[in-house]
């Protein structure tokens, strides 16, 4: 039979307990990412993964999604450094999935893009829509013709990627426009 706890030792190790929430609570940055509450309602699945290796660090794939938004040097640096994030993803909020392909496509940097490319990233439609692949454009809607209203990463649409992809995108923007005619804002960091 157990002793009884005395309120002095309830009192220190409710505080204990206290502090080491409260401590743990302050290690996720403010403003940083807070997983969703979930419980399971339904029975869980049979197979079991192994986790023998460990995930990629968050702040590291963070920090190699943001630069590929823009500078192909840091994008490199980590790349050599890490190269498993050649195809990482980063749940913003929300299920906003980006990955740095993601990123650079977006923000119509084709020299960040193909470097991704070379090294093996995975494309995909917004992707090829910013490089002005019109074939593989028109494979992919002639497959899933409801892939026109398929928003990207921070809800981008086909017609922005096509509209950063500039001249060499202007091909596929006609063809998006004939199958669905949006009206087209400027976008403010392109150069006129």
């Amino acid at each position: 039979m157990s002793q009884p706890i005395s309120r002095r030792k309830l009192a220190t190790l409710a505080s204990g307990l206290f502090v080491a929430s409260h401590a743990s609570a302050q290690t996720t940055p403010e403003g940083g990412p807070v997983e969703a509450p979930f419980t399971r309602d339904y029975d869980p699945p049979k197979f079991k993964p192994g986790w023998k290796k460990p995930q990629l660090n968050r702040q590291l794939a963070q920090d190699f999604i943001i630069y590929a938004h823009s500078d192909l040097d840091m994008v490199k640096k980590l790349l050599e450094k890490e190269p498993a994030l050649l195809n990482a993803t980063i749940d913003w909020g929300g299920g906003d999935w980006e990955t740095g392909l993601g990123g650079a496509s977006h923000m119509g940097r084709r020299d960040i893009v193909e470097f991704l490319l070379e090294r093996g990233a995975r494309p995909d439609l917004f992707c090829a829509t910013m490089l002005g692949q019109l074939e593989t454009v028109k494979a992919f809607l002639t497959l899933q013709p409801k892939m026109i209203d398929t928003k990207g990463p921070h809800g981008f649409t086909l017609h922005w990627h096509a509209q950063v992809g500039g001249k060499n995108s202007e091909a596929v923007l006609d063809y998006l426009q004939s199958i669905k005619k949006l009206e087209l804002k400027p976008i403010p960091f392109l150069k006129k």
